[in-house]
């Protein structure tokens, strides 16, 4: 049984997306890069499971903004949870993510109904650290539709220092951020031909390598305490229905709950 659970596991790691941060000598940078082909595979996996369809645009939207949260997360420590919510007024759409080195995880979904439509598109970022007692929240105002450029912005506003993001091609996509002392001008140079050749024009250092894998960690029993409140509206919250449909809000995946479910839930809470 010992040998099987290693055995998972071991798979498991070599199904993680690999994410690499790496020193630029000189230069004074970090380059953190990744290939997300199985992230993306797994991303696609759950939507069909869920059978949720995204328009393409949307669909690409989302994955940028899921993979440049994953790359931010390998910039700061490990024990931090991050989660970035996207408000946009055209499409009024909500793109949401969140993830955290610990857990080797991220996931994220879109909300198309029922999002308030703002006068302006906002960035709100959420971060949580074991050290810290209360969340850091930070909320940006942006003019850009492309999740690249919402790195950057927020990056430089949280960080207070400039970095720089690239989508290397397929599914391959690299940040530059500068640390103290950075060659500024260098790294407002780059583009995407130069990020490719860092490793043949530069002196470069592999410090750490994180993983992640897209996965929620959800499940009936994690979302049942949601509907606690309701516990004496049970009218109110199932109106005719004897079964409803209960959605993750963090990935999307639905779970069908009943009256009956509910109240033997409760009789064991």
């Amino acid at each position: 049984m010992h040998a099987a659970r290693v055995t998972e596991h071991l798979a498991l790691e070599e199904d993680m997306t690999r994410i690499e941060s790496i020193f630029v000598r000189h230069r004074n940078a970090l380059w953190i890069r990744a290939s997300f082909t199985g992230l993306f595979t797994d991303y696609y996996i759950h939507l069909m499971e869920q059978k949720i369809r995204h328009n393409p645009e949307l669909d690409m939207m989302l994955k940028e903004h899921i993979a440049m949260l994953s790359l931010y997360l390998v910039t700061r420590p490990w024990a931090e949870t991050t989660g970035w919510t996207v408000n946009l007024r055209a499409p009024r759409v909500n793109l949401f993510a969140t993830g955290g080195c610990t857990q080797e995880s991220i996931t994220g979904r879109l909300f198309t109904e029922d999002v308030r439509e703002p006068d302006r598109n906002y960035f709100y970022s959420q971060t949580t650290d074991p050290y810290q007692k209360e969340p850091r929240l930070s909320t940006m105002e942006m003019e850009s539709r492309n999740p690249l450029l919402w790195f950057e912005q927020f990056y430089h506003q949280s960080e207070q220092r400039p970095g720089r993001a690239f989508h290397m091609g397929d599914d391959d996509y690299a940040v530059v951020v500068a640390q103290p002392d950075c060659d500024l001008d260098w790294l407002a140079s780059l583009d995407v031909e130069a990020v490719k050749q860092l490793e043949q024009t530069e002196e470069v250092k592999l410090l750490e390598v994180r993983k992640l894998r897209f996965f929620c960690g959800c499940d009936l029993m994690k979302i049942m305490p949601l509907l606690a409140s309701w516990r004496n509206r049970l009218d109110d919250l199932f109106g005719e229905q004897e079964v409803i449909q209960v959605q993750c809000p963090r990935c999307a995946a639905v779970y069908p709950v009943s009256r009956e479910m509910v109240l033997a839930f409760q009789a064991n809470d």
